[in-house]
């Protein structure tokens, strides 16, 4: 037994002094540390996964270079290590040549990137010009090279995506002398690259016929009907149609609009330029939902003031009409109609109706009250990005037992229509933060990452609402299309024939959010392919953000949102309208937010 641990203590004696050997060389200078009696007691850590990030300089682009080495395991001797280069900034040719080298490089996400935001700092002329250069002085010594055939693959798959994803760039050049220089380039050696060909000579040939024959392809788009007859208008017809049937007539609107909306319309830098001279038809998807949003808002004021006559009580009952109708369109996840009829409930020919308020049912105040929280700019709206955040991709709408949505169709997913307002104000304010160059002049595409991780988030939503499928009820359909469109001077002048102003409100009894300044309508229409519509316009959530923004940073993108200090001019405008001191506002438009 002694024998046996004297032994024992000799090994602990021996273990102890290698370890001291191992720390003095590998840890110099690490404090002397009194040894455990045993040495089970010792802990080692070994990090699983080690990366590096570094930048990277070449000829005219920056990379961010990720390296990560990872633990091999005990049976493994060296330990397998992974290298990307992402590219953050870099000149306009060397952003479009690394289209063709970003898969090689590891940076998988560029192509879809590129495409949704290159419009921002160039043309789709200069891509293809930039990539024809190229193709024309392939690498690699013959056609059956390695080198070659890698090169032929990213090709491929650069314009199989930009065809698939966005063929109206291609058309939209107007002269076809492009295409058809490309299209002989492209590889001759996959059945794929035969496809791409045949579809850009395609669109080659409907250029020249377009250029040929231009009556014959004339934009339709500019179309536009003849106004509403205001004599055949029936404001309290609305009474008569469920609020469920109203909810899912404008859900069908508003669906159809998102799905063909444009994502990189949305963005800061195309946006706050729409009303540039000669930018007239830009953004055009982003617009046709304004005229959407400020379409509805003018139904909901023109029912709620045409009819003058009415006694509070009946009136009153068009309010509740509409609150039930915002309810219907919360739980088919259409937040844009949700917001459009809270915007004009709370606009200030409506919200002064006192009588008409102290009539409305309570429960029903006090759900239209809860609607209105939805969208408070509270912590930027946190309440409406948490929403949106938890029922974009459920497959129905999360919502009280107290709501009434026993009219939905739940053998059906549902889409969410978002309110576009959200993502045009985090794009708006991330143009505005971020710069679009580096100081040695090469493009900031970090700032582009960033843009679309914003634009992925829309085209989310809109995955969701592509296979929606909705029936058109005639009747209502044509009472939405009979609803005249209102001037701010007119839904002021009806409001003070219902109610005299300088009347105050009661508290609690009207909704919490009062309008005390609206601009000129001849300011703020909207142009849609030549049609210029006179739209109501309310105030959007952005223009507060922007207005305070503006005094910590000076950006074009803000100068162009219509910025006025000044207070509205118009004698028409009633006094109870025109605010006392000068304001900052913005041109404003409901989903322009």
């Amino acid at each position: 037994m002694r024998r046996n641990g004297g032994n024992e203590n000799a090994i602990s004696a021996f273990i102890l002094k290698f370890s001291r050997k191992l720390r003095d060389r590998y840890l110099p200078g690490l404090a002397e540390v009194k040894a455990e009696p045993s040495p089970m007691k010792t802990t080692w850590y070994c990090p699983l996964d080690l990366s590096t990030v570094v930048e990277e300089e070449e000829d005219g682009v920056i990379y961010t270079v990720v390296v990560k080495q990872q633990h091999g395991g005990p049976s493994s001797p060296m330990s397998p290590v992974s290298r990307s280069q992402c590219l953050k900034a870099g000149t306009e040719e060397k952003l479009v040549l690394h289209l063709l080298h970003s898969f090689s490089l590891g940076d998988s996400s560029f192509i879809t990137i590129f495409l949704s935001t290159y419009r921002s700092f160039t043309s789709t002329k200069r891509v293809l010009d930039i990539l024809t250069d190229r193709l024309e002085n392939p690498p690699g010594d013959n056609e059956r090279s390695h080198m070659r055939q890698s090169f032929n693959k990213a090709v491929c798959t650069v314009f199989s995506t930009w065809l698939s994803e966005y063929p109206e760039d291609f058309r939209s050049l107007g002269d076809p002398s492009r295409l058809l220089r490309l299209a002989p380039l492209l590889p001759q050696d996959s059945s794929s690259a035969a496809d791409l060909r045949a579809r850009l000579l395609r669109i080659a040939e409907e250029l020249s016929e377009k250029a040929l024959l231009p009556d014959s392809h004339k934009d339709q788009t500019g179309f536009t009907s003849p106004p509403p007859d205001a004599s055949r208008f029936e404001p309290t017809s609305v009474l008569g149609f469920p609020a469920a049937l109203v909810a899912e007539q404008l859900t069908k609107i508003e669906t159809e609009l998102f799905v063909r909306l444009v994502p990189y319309h949305c963005l800061g830098s195309l946006w706050s330029q729409r009303d540039k001279k000669g930018r007239e038809g830009v953004c055009w998807s982003v617009r046709a939902t304004i005229r959407q949003f400020n379409k509805l808002a003018n139904a909901v004021l023109a029912s709620c003031l045409w009819p003058t006559k009415l006694r509070s009580q009946q009136r009153a009952r068009l309010l509740e009409k509409w609150i039930s109708v915002a309810e219907e369109c919360r739980a088919r996840k259409n937040f844009s109609s949700l917001y459009a009829i809270v915007s004009a409930l709370q606009s200030n020919p409506i919200h002064r109706l006192r009588k008409t308020w102290q009539d409305t049912d309570r429960e029903a105040v006090r759900r239209y009250e809860e609607l209105s929280d939805i969208f408070s700019d509270k912590d930027n709206y946190s309440q409406s990005r948490e929403l949106l955040k938890e029922e974009g991709t459920s497959k129905f709408a999360n919502l009280d037992n107290r709501l009434n949505n026993k009219h939905i169709n739940r053998s059906n997913a549902q889409g969410t229509v978002p309110y576009l307002g959200i993502f045009l104000t985090d794009l708006t304010m991330l143009d505005t933060a971020v710069k679009d160059r580096l100081d040695n002049g090469y493009i900031n595409f970090d700032k582009r990452r960033r843009e679309f991780e914003v634009l992925a988030q829309i085209r989310l939503l809109q995955s969701s609402c592509k296979n929606c499928v909705f029936t058109t009820d005639e009747a209502f359909t044509q009472w939405y299309q009979s609803v005249p469109t209102l001037t701010e001077e007119e839904s002021y002048g009806l409001s003070s024939e219902i109610e005299a102003p300088g009347e105050p409100s009661p508290r609690g009894l009207t909704p919490t959010v009062i309008i005390t300044q609206c601009p000129d309508l001849s300011t703020s229409r909207i142009s849609l392919a030549g049609d210029s519509d006179s739209l109501f316009d309310f105030p959007s959530p952005v223009n507060n953000l922007l207005s305070k923004l503006t005094k910590h940073m000076k950006s074009p993108s803000v100068s162009c949102l219509d910025v006025d200090t000044s207070p509205p001019t118009n004698d028409s405008t009633p006094a109870a309208l025109t605010p006392s001191t000068p304001t900052k506002s913005h041109r404003r438009s409901a989903s322009c937010g």
